[in-house]
């Protein structure tokens, strides 16, 4: 397969992003309940999917998801999307799930006849985005450069990346089979654009919440009556507190001082973890971006030939950080010249990657297309994977080892402390340390303590514990504290007298709506019957307020979005007065002053667009529904086992107490 490049110098533009692509995709679907059965033996398999039909029997029993490869999309998305290492689990379970629905497809387009050969294979690649970085200048970069290339952007062989290729071809052709009917009227895109591009300006009268709110004032028997018929929503309502006796120490209070560390300590240190000091290949870059808008087919010819015109002023002489001040559309670096700094392979996009790490410092690429527009590259600096020297790091370690011997120290304190707590009491033991105990009142689990940096373990710990126990140990950030729990006051209700504030709150909060919901209605009555939003809205005592012409999709004060809370005012003519609109926090009442819908020509010039937005729309709803149906199909025939002890290897099967899986 990879013979074919090589047969042919036109541009390759449309690779890589593939598998990832099909990822994020198959991501979006929801777990499909019911199908995790452990059928399947070993964690290296994570799950199979049989085949069915009178063809079956031609066919291996089921086609396997590999537990690797869900691992390492898994790892590949959590590093492109930036995101934290716990949340690699659960990751993990949506890119399996992914690939479930995958394989279904794929088992589905092969009944159909939909496969795809090494010939589509090779007229896919050449119809993509990556024409630079395979054939730089019309040549083909060989198949060493292309292998380490497919390598670093994904970590698998050119075999495997040439076979995701094909899923993908027959994926797509199966998405065109289930689509292709699709069809929008032409009445409809216009009444789709007619929608979406109509805007209005209206004035509103606002009631707000908190005005009425304020205007709730009950008399103490009415709240005392509230508060006796809730009786059971206050019996608790007086947290549980305790007394508590502890004492606290930090790495100050250690008895033999400061830990040392010697050169030998640093040097074993860095020999066992010598992984933590390598840094891997990077460049320092500036660029300049010329956006392209997805939604207007001419601007990308105009981008390009913008983007030229500033590469032809380089290749003049021109200053690169003074003509990206100048022509940048990248906020972010544009005022620096476009500098970048320093990038780590899969830090950007990957036809802005593989073009920076191809060049030399000092140069500077030609035009490279990305999801954005087009890149003026320039690499300043250059730095190739290398361990840092144990000199280089020397301080860090060393903080790091008298870190560690500091909390060894500390715990070995902590439990000798509490060992003679429990057979001398605390103060002689404080006293023999040269410390001191500090007695609380009664406090809650929030509660902050004196000489307590953070009181958060410590209290959870006593307040887990019994009346007069043996004293123990809990951690307080910078330390350790041996307490013991000397009194319990159980949550109870609280007196009317020491609640009342809180319980008019509650009172208020139970009638508001009905009292919002009434004086909007109200005001919307009087406002109809008089014709004059502002004479009702200044009768009522309500905010009087106008706002600008705004589409469907904007935001105006004390309402929000307009698409969420009043749709409602797009269906309005000029004039007409709206019925009341609750938006949670607010009642509202509107009168259309001028309306604004497109005309024809407008319609005309985005007729297209809209359509084919539409289109997607359809299509998108109907295969969603065609997978759904197919999956449930899989389900409901048994075809889809998937490995419990694969799920458990990789952290998302069995209770964090070790329990079986949950069912």
């Amino acid at each position: 397969m990879i013979r074919f490049l090589q047969k042919d110098s036109r541009l390759v533009k449309g690779v890589f992003i593939v598998i990832i692509s099909v990822a994020c995709i198959t991501m979006v679907i929801t777990l499909v309940p019911g199908i995790f059965q452990d059928q399947v033996a070993g964690a290296d398999v994570y799950a199979s999917i049989g085949h069915g039909g009178p063809l079956g029997r031609f066919l291996p029993a089921a086609e396997e998801i590999q537990t690797a490869d869900v691992q390492l999309l898994a790892q590949r998305m959590l590093q492109r999307q930036q995101m934290p290492d716990f949340v690699l689990p659960f990751m993990m379970q949506r890119v399996g799930q992914g690939l479930i629905q995958q394989q279904i497809e794929l088992m589905e387009a092969h009944r159909l006849g939909l496969t795809a050969t090494d010939d589509d294979v090779r007229r896919f690649l050449h119809t993509g985005m990556w024409g630079e970085a395979l054939f730089p200048g019309g040549k083909y970069i060989g198949d060493e450069q292309y292998a380490q290339f497919v390598s670093q952007q994904f970590n698998m062989t050119r075999d495997k990346f040439e076979g995701e290729i094909k899923k993908e071809i027959e994926e797509t052709r199966l998405r065109s089979l289930v689509t292709g009917g699709v069809t929008i009227s032409d009445n409809e895109v216009r009444d789709a654009y007619r929608q979406q591009a109509t805007k209005i300006k209206f004035d509103y009268a606002v009631i707000s919440s908190d005005d009425i709110r304020k205007q709730i004032n009950p008399t103490d028997d009415v709240l005392e009556g509230f508060f006796k018929q809730n009786a059971s929503r206050y019996a608790k309502a007086v947290p549980e507190a305790r007394k508590l006796s502890y004492i606290a120490f930090n790495a100050s209070n250690l008895p033999q001082g400061a830990p040392q560390v010697s050169d030998a300590d640093m040097q074993q240190y860095y020999t066992a973890h010598q992984k933590d000091y390598q840094v891997e290949d990077q460049v320092k870059v500036r660029h300049i971006l010329i956006k392209v808008d997805a939604s207007d087919p001419k601007s990308d010819a105009a981008a390009k030939a913008k983007a030229q015109g500033i590469l032809d002023e380089l290749h003049k002489g021109g200053n690169f950080a003074d003509l990206a001040k100048k022509n940048s559309d990248d906020p972010g670096s544009k005022d620096q010249g476009g500098e970048l700094g320093f990038i780590k392979r899969g830090a950007t996009v990957p036809e802005f990657d593989a073009a920076a790490f191809s060049l030399q410092p000092g140069q500077t690429s030609g035009l490279v297309k990305s999801k954005f527009g087009y890149h003026i590259i320039q690499v300043e600096e250059k730095q190739t994977a290398h361990t840092r020297p144990l000199s280089e790091v020397k301080d860090q370690i060393q903080a790091t080892l008298i870190r560690q011997k500091e909390a060894a120290q500390e715990q070995a304190f902590a439990s000798q402390l509490s060992t003679e707590a429990a057979k001398n009491g605390l103060a002689a033991t404080a006293s023999a340390h040269h410390l001191q105990v500090q007695t609380t009142e009664f406090v809650s689990q929030q509660s902050t303590l004196p000489n307590v940096q953070d009181a958060t373990s410590l209290l959870g710990a006593a307040f887990g514990a019994k009346k007069g126990a043996a004293p123990a140990v809990a951690s307080t950030g910078d330390g350790y504290a041996i307490y013991q729990v000397l009194d319990i006051q159980p949550a109870h209700a609280p007196s009317f007298a020491d609640y009342k504030s809180h319980i008019l709150d509650d009172y208020r909060e139970q009638q508001l709506p009905q009292l919002l919901s009434k004086k909007t209605n109200e005001l919307a009555n009087d406002a109809h019957s008089s014709n004059d939003l502002a004479k009702a809205a200044k009768a009522a005592g309500a905010q009087f307020k106008t706002s600008d012409l705004v589409g469907r999709e904007a935001q105006v004060p004390e309402i929000g979005a307009i698409a969420t809370a009043a749709p409602q005012l797009f269906d309005l003519g000029v004039n007409q007065i709206s019925q009341p609109i609750n938006t949670g926090t607010s009642g509202i009442v509107a009168k259309i002053v001028d309306k604004q819908e497109p005309n024809s020509d407008e319609i005309a010039k985005n007729f297209e667009q809209t359509r084919e937005a539409l289109l997607d729309q359809r299509r998108e709803e109907m295969f969603a529904v065609f997978v759904s149906n197919l999956q449930e199909k899989y389900q409901k025939e048994g075809r889809i086992r998937l490995n419990k002890r694969a799920q458990q290897a990789m952290g998302g099967g069995a209770p964090a107490g070790g329990g079986a899986p949950a069912r």
